[in-house]
């Protein structure tokens, strides 16, 4: 998403405007029903909250796989309820959905929240700015129940949008952003979704993890309060946050067939499962760029895939790779890498973002109870 995901899909030769439906996209859910799959994907995901809990304060939410670009799930805000369709981004930290204030053609072209619908909505008049990669919005503060994976957050403070200004957010398949990172980075001082989760007892643990699809196949979730052993049959691996704003962790180098070729004497670097490739500094980006055999534009011969070596990230003294066929996009014969460059930096070093290029490698949990990332590689 944000920069990364408009810079991809305009290099890959795909119009946002003619690749992304102007109709509101169909939640998981739905297109599983339509098709008579529902019942079969709950029994073989037990947590998933349409099906009974594993136990209080454990619950799923199903995400879609959009493209391989964007992973988004539905919430609900209001009473009765109001249904949304929202990224779950670990890069920032607000509740925002379009507003009926809203008159931006991104707004009318999307869900929009109707305060004089819900019984339980109290309004502020505290405003709101946040400012993306990809675009930004203005909106008002609100408070109304949330409902997140089938957990009911009371007075939960969220935006309203009353501007989006520009094309990005018209032609996203999503309504609004639902942010995940610490609330020291929240605008306006917004207590975040999952603060108020924990707050209130609302999950069994003080994690959440999260499962991101390949091949933009089904199965992509968020899970509230537990870790699914299924997916850390490899072990997990758990980093320590260097900062607590984004998920921030810092690494220790990165590597291309066993030689070191960045980030030599360590770098900071986000888990963002809101950015959709690996961000990282623009030198950075040339280097891999020669040593792959790519172009100045990250075009590279497809035939070529198969031989490429692996970017590997040393984080905490331990190796994480992501494989060629996991940073190499493949669109109709047109291949390209997955990276863009951005010189971000930071008082500990440069900053890396490692988007969903590589969190579709592992299993990832957001750990707030000792502020830690947990990654397990995926088989």
């Amino acid at each position: 998403m944000k920069l990364l995901l408009l810079l991809s899909l305009v290099a890959l030769g795909h119009c946002l405007v003619t690749r992304i439906p102007l109709r509101r996209a169909k939640s998981l859910r739905q297109s599983l029903r339509e098709h008579g799959l529902l019942e079969s994907y709950l029994k073989q995901h037990p947590y998933n909250p349409a099906a009974k809990y594993f136990s209080i304060g454990v619950s799923t939410e199903p995400l879609e796989n959009y493209l391989d670009d964007e992973y988004f799930g539905t919430i609900s805000i209001g009473t009765p309820a109001q249904e949304f369709t929202v990224v779950f981004d670990t890069g920032s930290s607000n509740l925002w959905v379009p507003s009926v204030y809203c008159s931006s053609p991104a707004c009318r072209n999307h869900s929009r929240f109707n305060p004089a619908d819900s019984l339980t909505f109290t309004s502020t008049n505290d405003s709101l700015f946040i400012a993306y990669g990809t675009g930004s919005m203005t909106g008002v503060l609100g408070y109304d129940t949330v409902t997140v994976a089938g957990i009911e957050v009371i007075n939960q403070v969220f935006g309203l949008a009353e501007t989006e200004p520009g094309d990005f957010f018209y032609y996203t398949p999503f309504d609004g952003i639902l942010g995940l990172a610490f609330p020291s980075i929240s605008s306006s001082g917004a207590t975040p979704v999952f603060d108020n989760m924990m707050m209130e007892g609302l999950v069994d643990e003080n994690l959440f993890s999260i499962y991101l699809s390949k091949n933009e196949q089904s199965g992509s979730f968020i899970l509230f309060g537990a870790i699914d052993p299924w997916y850390t049959t490899n072990g997990i691996n758990w980093i320590p946050l260097s900062a607590e704003t984004y998920w921030q962790i810092t690494m220790d180098s990165v590597s291309v067939g066993g030689k070191r070729i960045a980030c030599s004497f360590g770098c900071e670097a986000i888990v963002d499962t809101g950015t959709s490739l690996l961000a990282m500094p623009n030198r950075a980006v040339s280097t891999i760029l020669r040593i792959l055999g790519a172009s100045s534009s990250g075009e590279i011969n497809c035939r070529a895939v198969s031989k490429l070596p692996s970017i590997v990230f040393r984080i905490n003294g331990k190796a994480f790779p992501v494989p060629p066929k996991a940073y190499v996009i493949e669109s109709d014969g047109y291949c390209i890498l997955g990276f863009e460059g951005m010189d971000v930096p930071t008082e500990s070093g440069e900053l890396w973002i490692l988007g969903d290029v590589f969190i579709r490698e592992y299993y990832v949990i957001f750990n707030r109870a000792n502020n830690t990332v947990g990654l397990s590689r995926l088989s």
